[in-house]
C-alpha cells in the first residue's frame, strides 16, 4: 500500500507526552478531512497506545516512545507506536480484556480500546526489545471532496 505521506515523532515516555501525541495525530489526520467522530476515534486509539508504551514499555525508567503516522492510498491513515522497552511476553494474552500488568489502577482494556476505534491493528512485542502497534483506519470521503 502506497504512502502518501508520512511524519515521524520520538518524545520521552513522560505521561505529558500522551497530549501531544493525540493533538499529533489529529493535526496529521486533518489532512484527510475526517469527521469529528473519526477524530475522536484516532485520538483516543492514539492515547491508549501511548499510554501503554509509557506505563508498561518502561515502569522503572525513562524512555523512548516513536510515533509514526502515515497516509496510505486509498484516504487509510496508519499510526504505528513503538517503544524500545521490557516487551510483552505472551500478546495474546495481553489482547486480552482486563488483562494488564499495571496494578489496580489499569483497567486491561487498551488494545480492546485500540481495536474498537481502529479498522486493524497489530501488536508485535518481544521480551527486552520492546513493542511495536500498528493501527490502520480508513477515513471516509465526504460527498463533494
Amino acid at each position: 500500500m502506497k504512502v502518501e505521506n508520512q511524519v515521524t515523532l520520538e518524545f520521552p515516555s513522560r505521561s505529558a507526552n500522551e497530549g501531544f501525541a493525540r493533538a499529533a495525530a489529529a493535526c496529521f489526520a486533518a489532512q484527510l478531512d475526517p469527521t469529528l467522530e473519526e477524530i475522536n476515534d484516532i485520538k483516543t486509539a492514539v492515547s491508549e497506545a501511548v499510554t501503554n508504551a509509557i506505563v508498561h514499555a518502561y515502569p522503572d525508567t525513562l524512555g523512548s516512545v516513536t510515533m509514526k503516522l502515515r497516509v496510505r492510498e486509498d484516504h487509510v491513515l496508519e499510526i504505528v507506536v513503538k517503544d524500545r522497552g521490557v516487551g510483552i511476553a505472551d500478546v495474546e494474552q495481553a489482547r486480552t480484556p482486563l488483562f494488564t500488568t499495571g496494578g489496580e489502577e489499569r483497567s486491561g482494556m487498551g488494545f480492546t480500546i485500540m481495536e474498537s476505534f481502529m479498522d486493524t491493528l497489530k501488536v508485535r512485542s518481544a521480551p527486552g526489545k520492546g513493542t511495536t502497534v500498528t493501527m490502520r483506519r480508513k477515513i471516509a470521503r465526504r460527498a463533494g471532496r
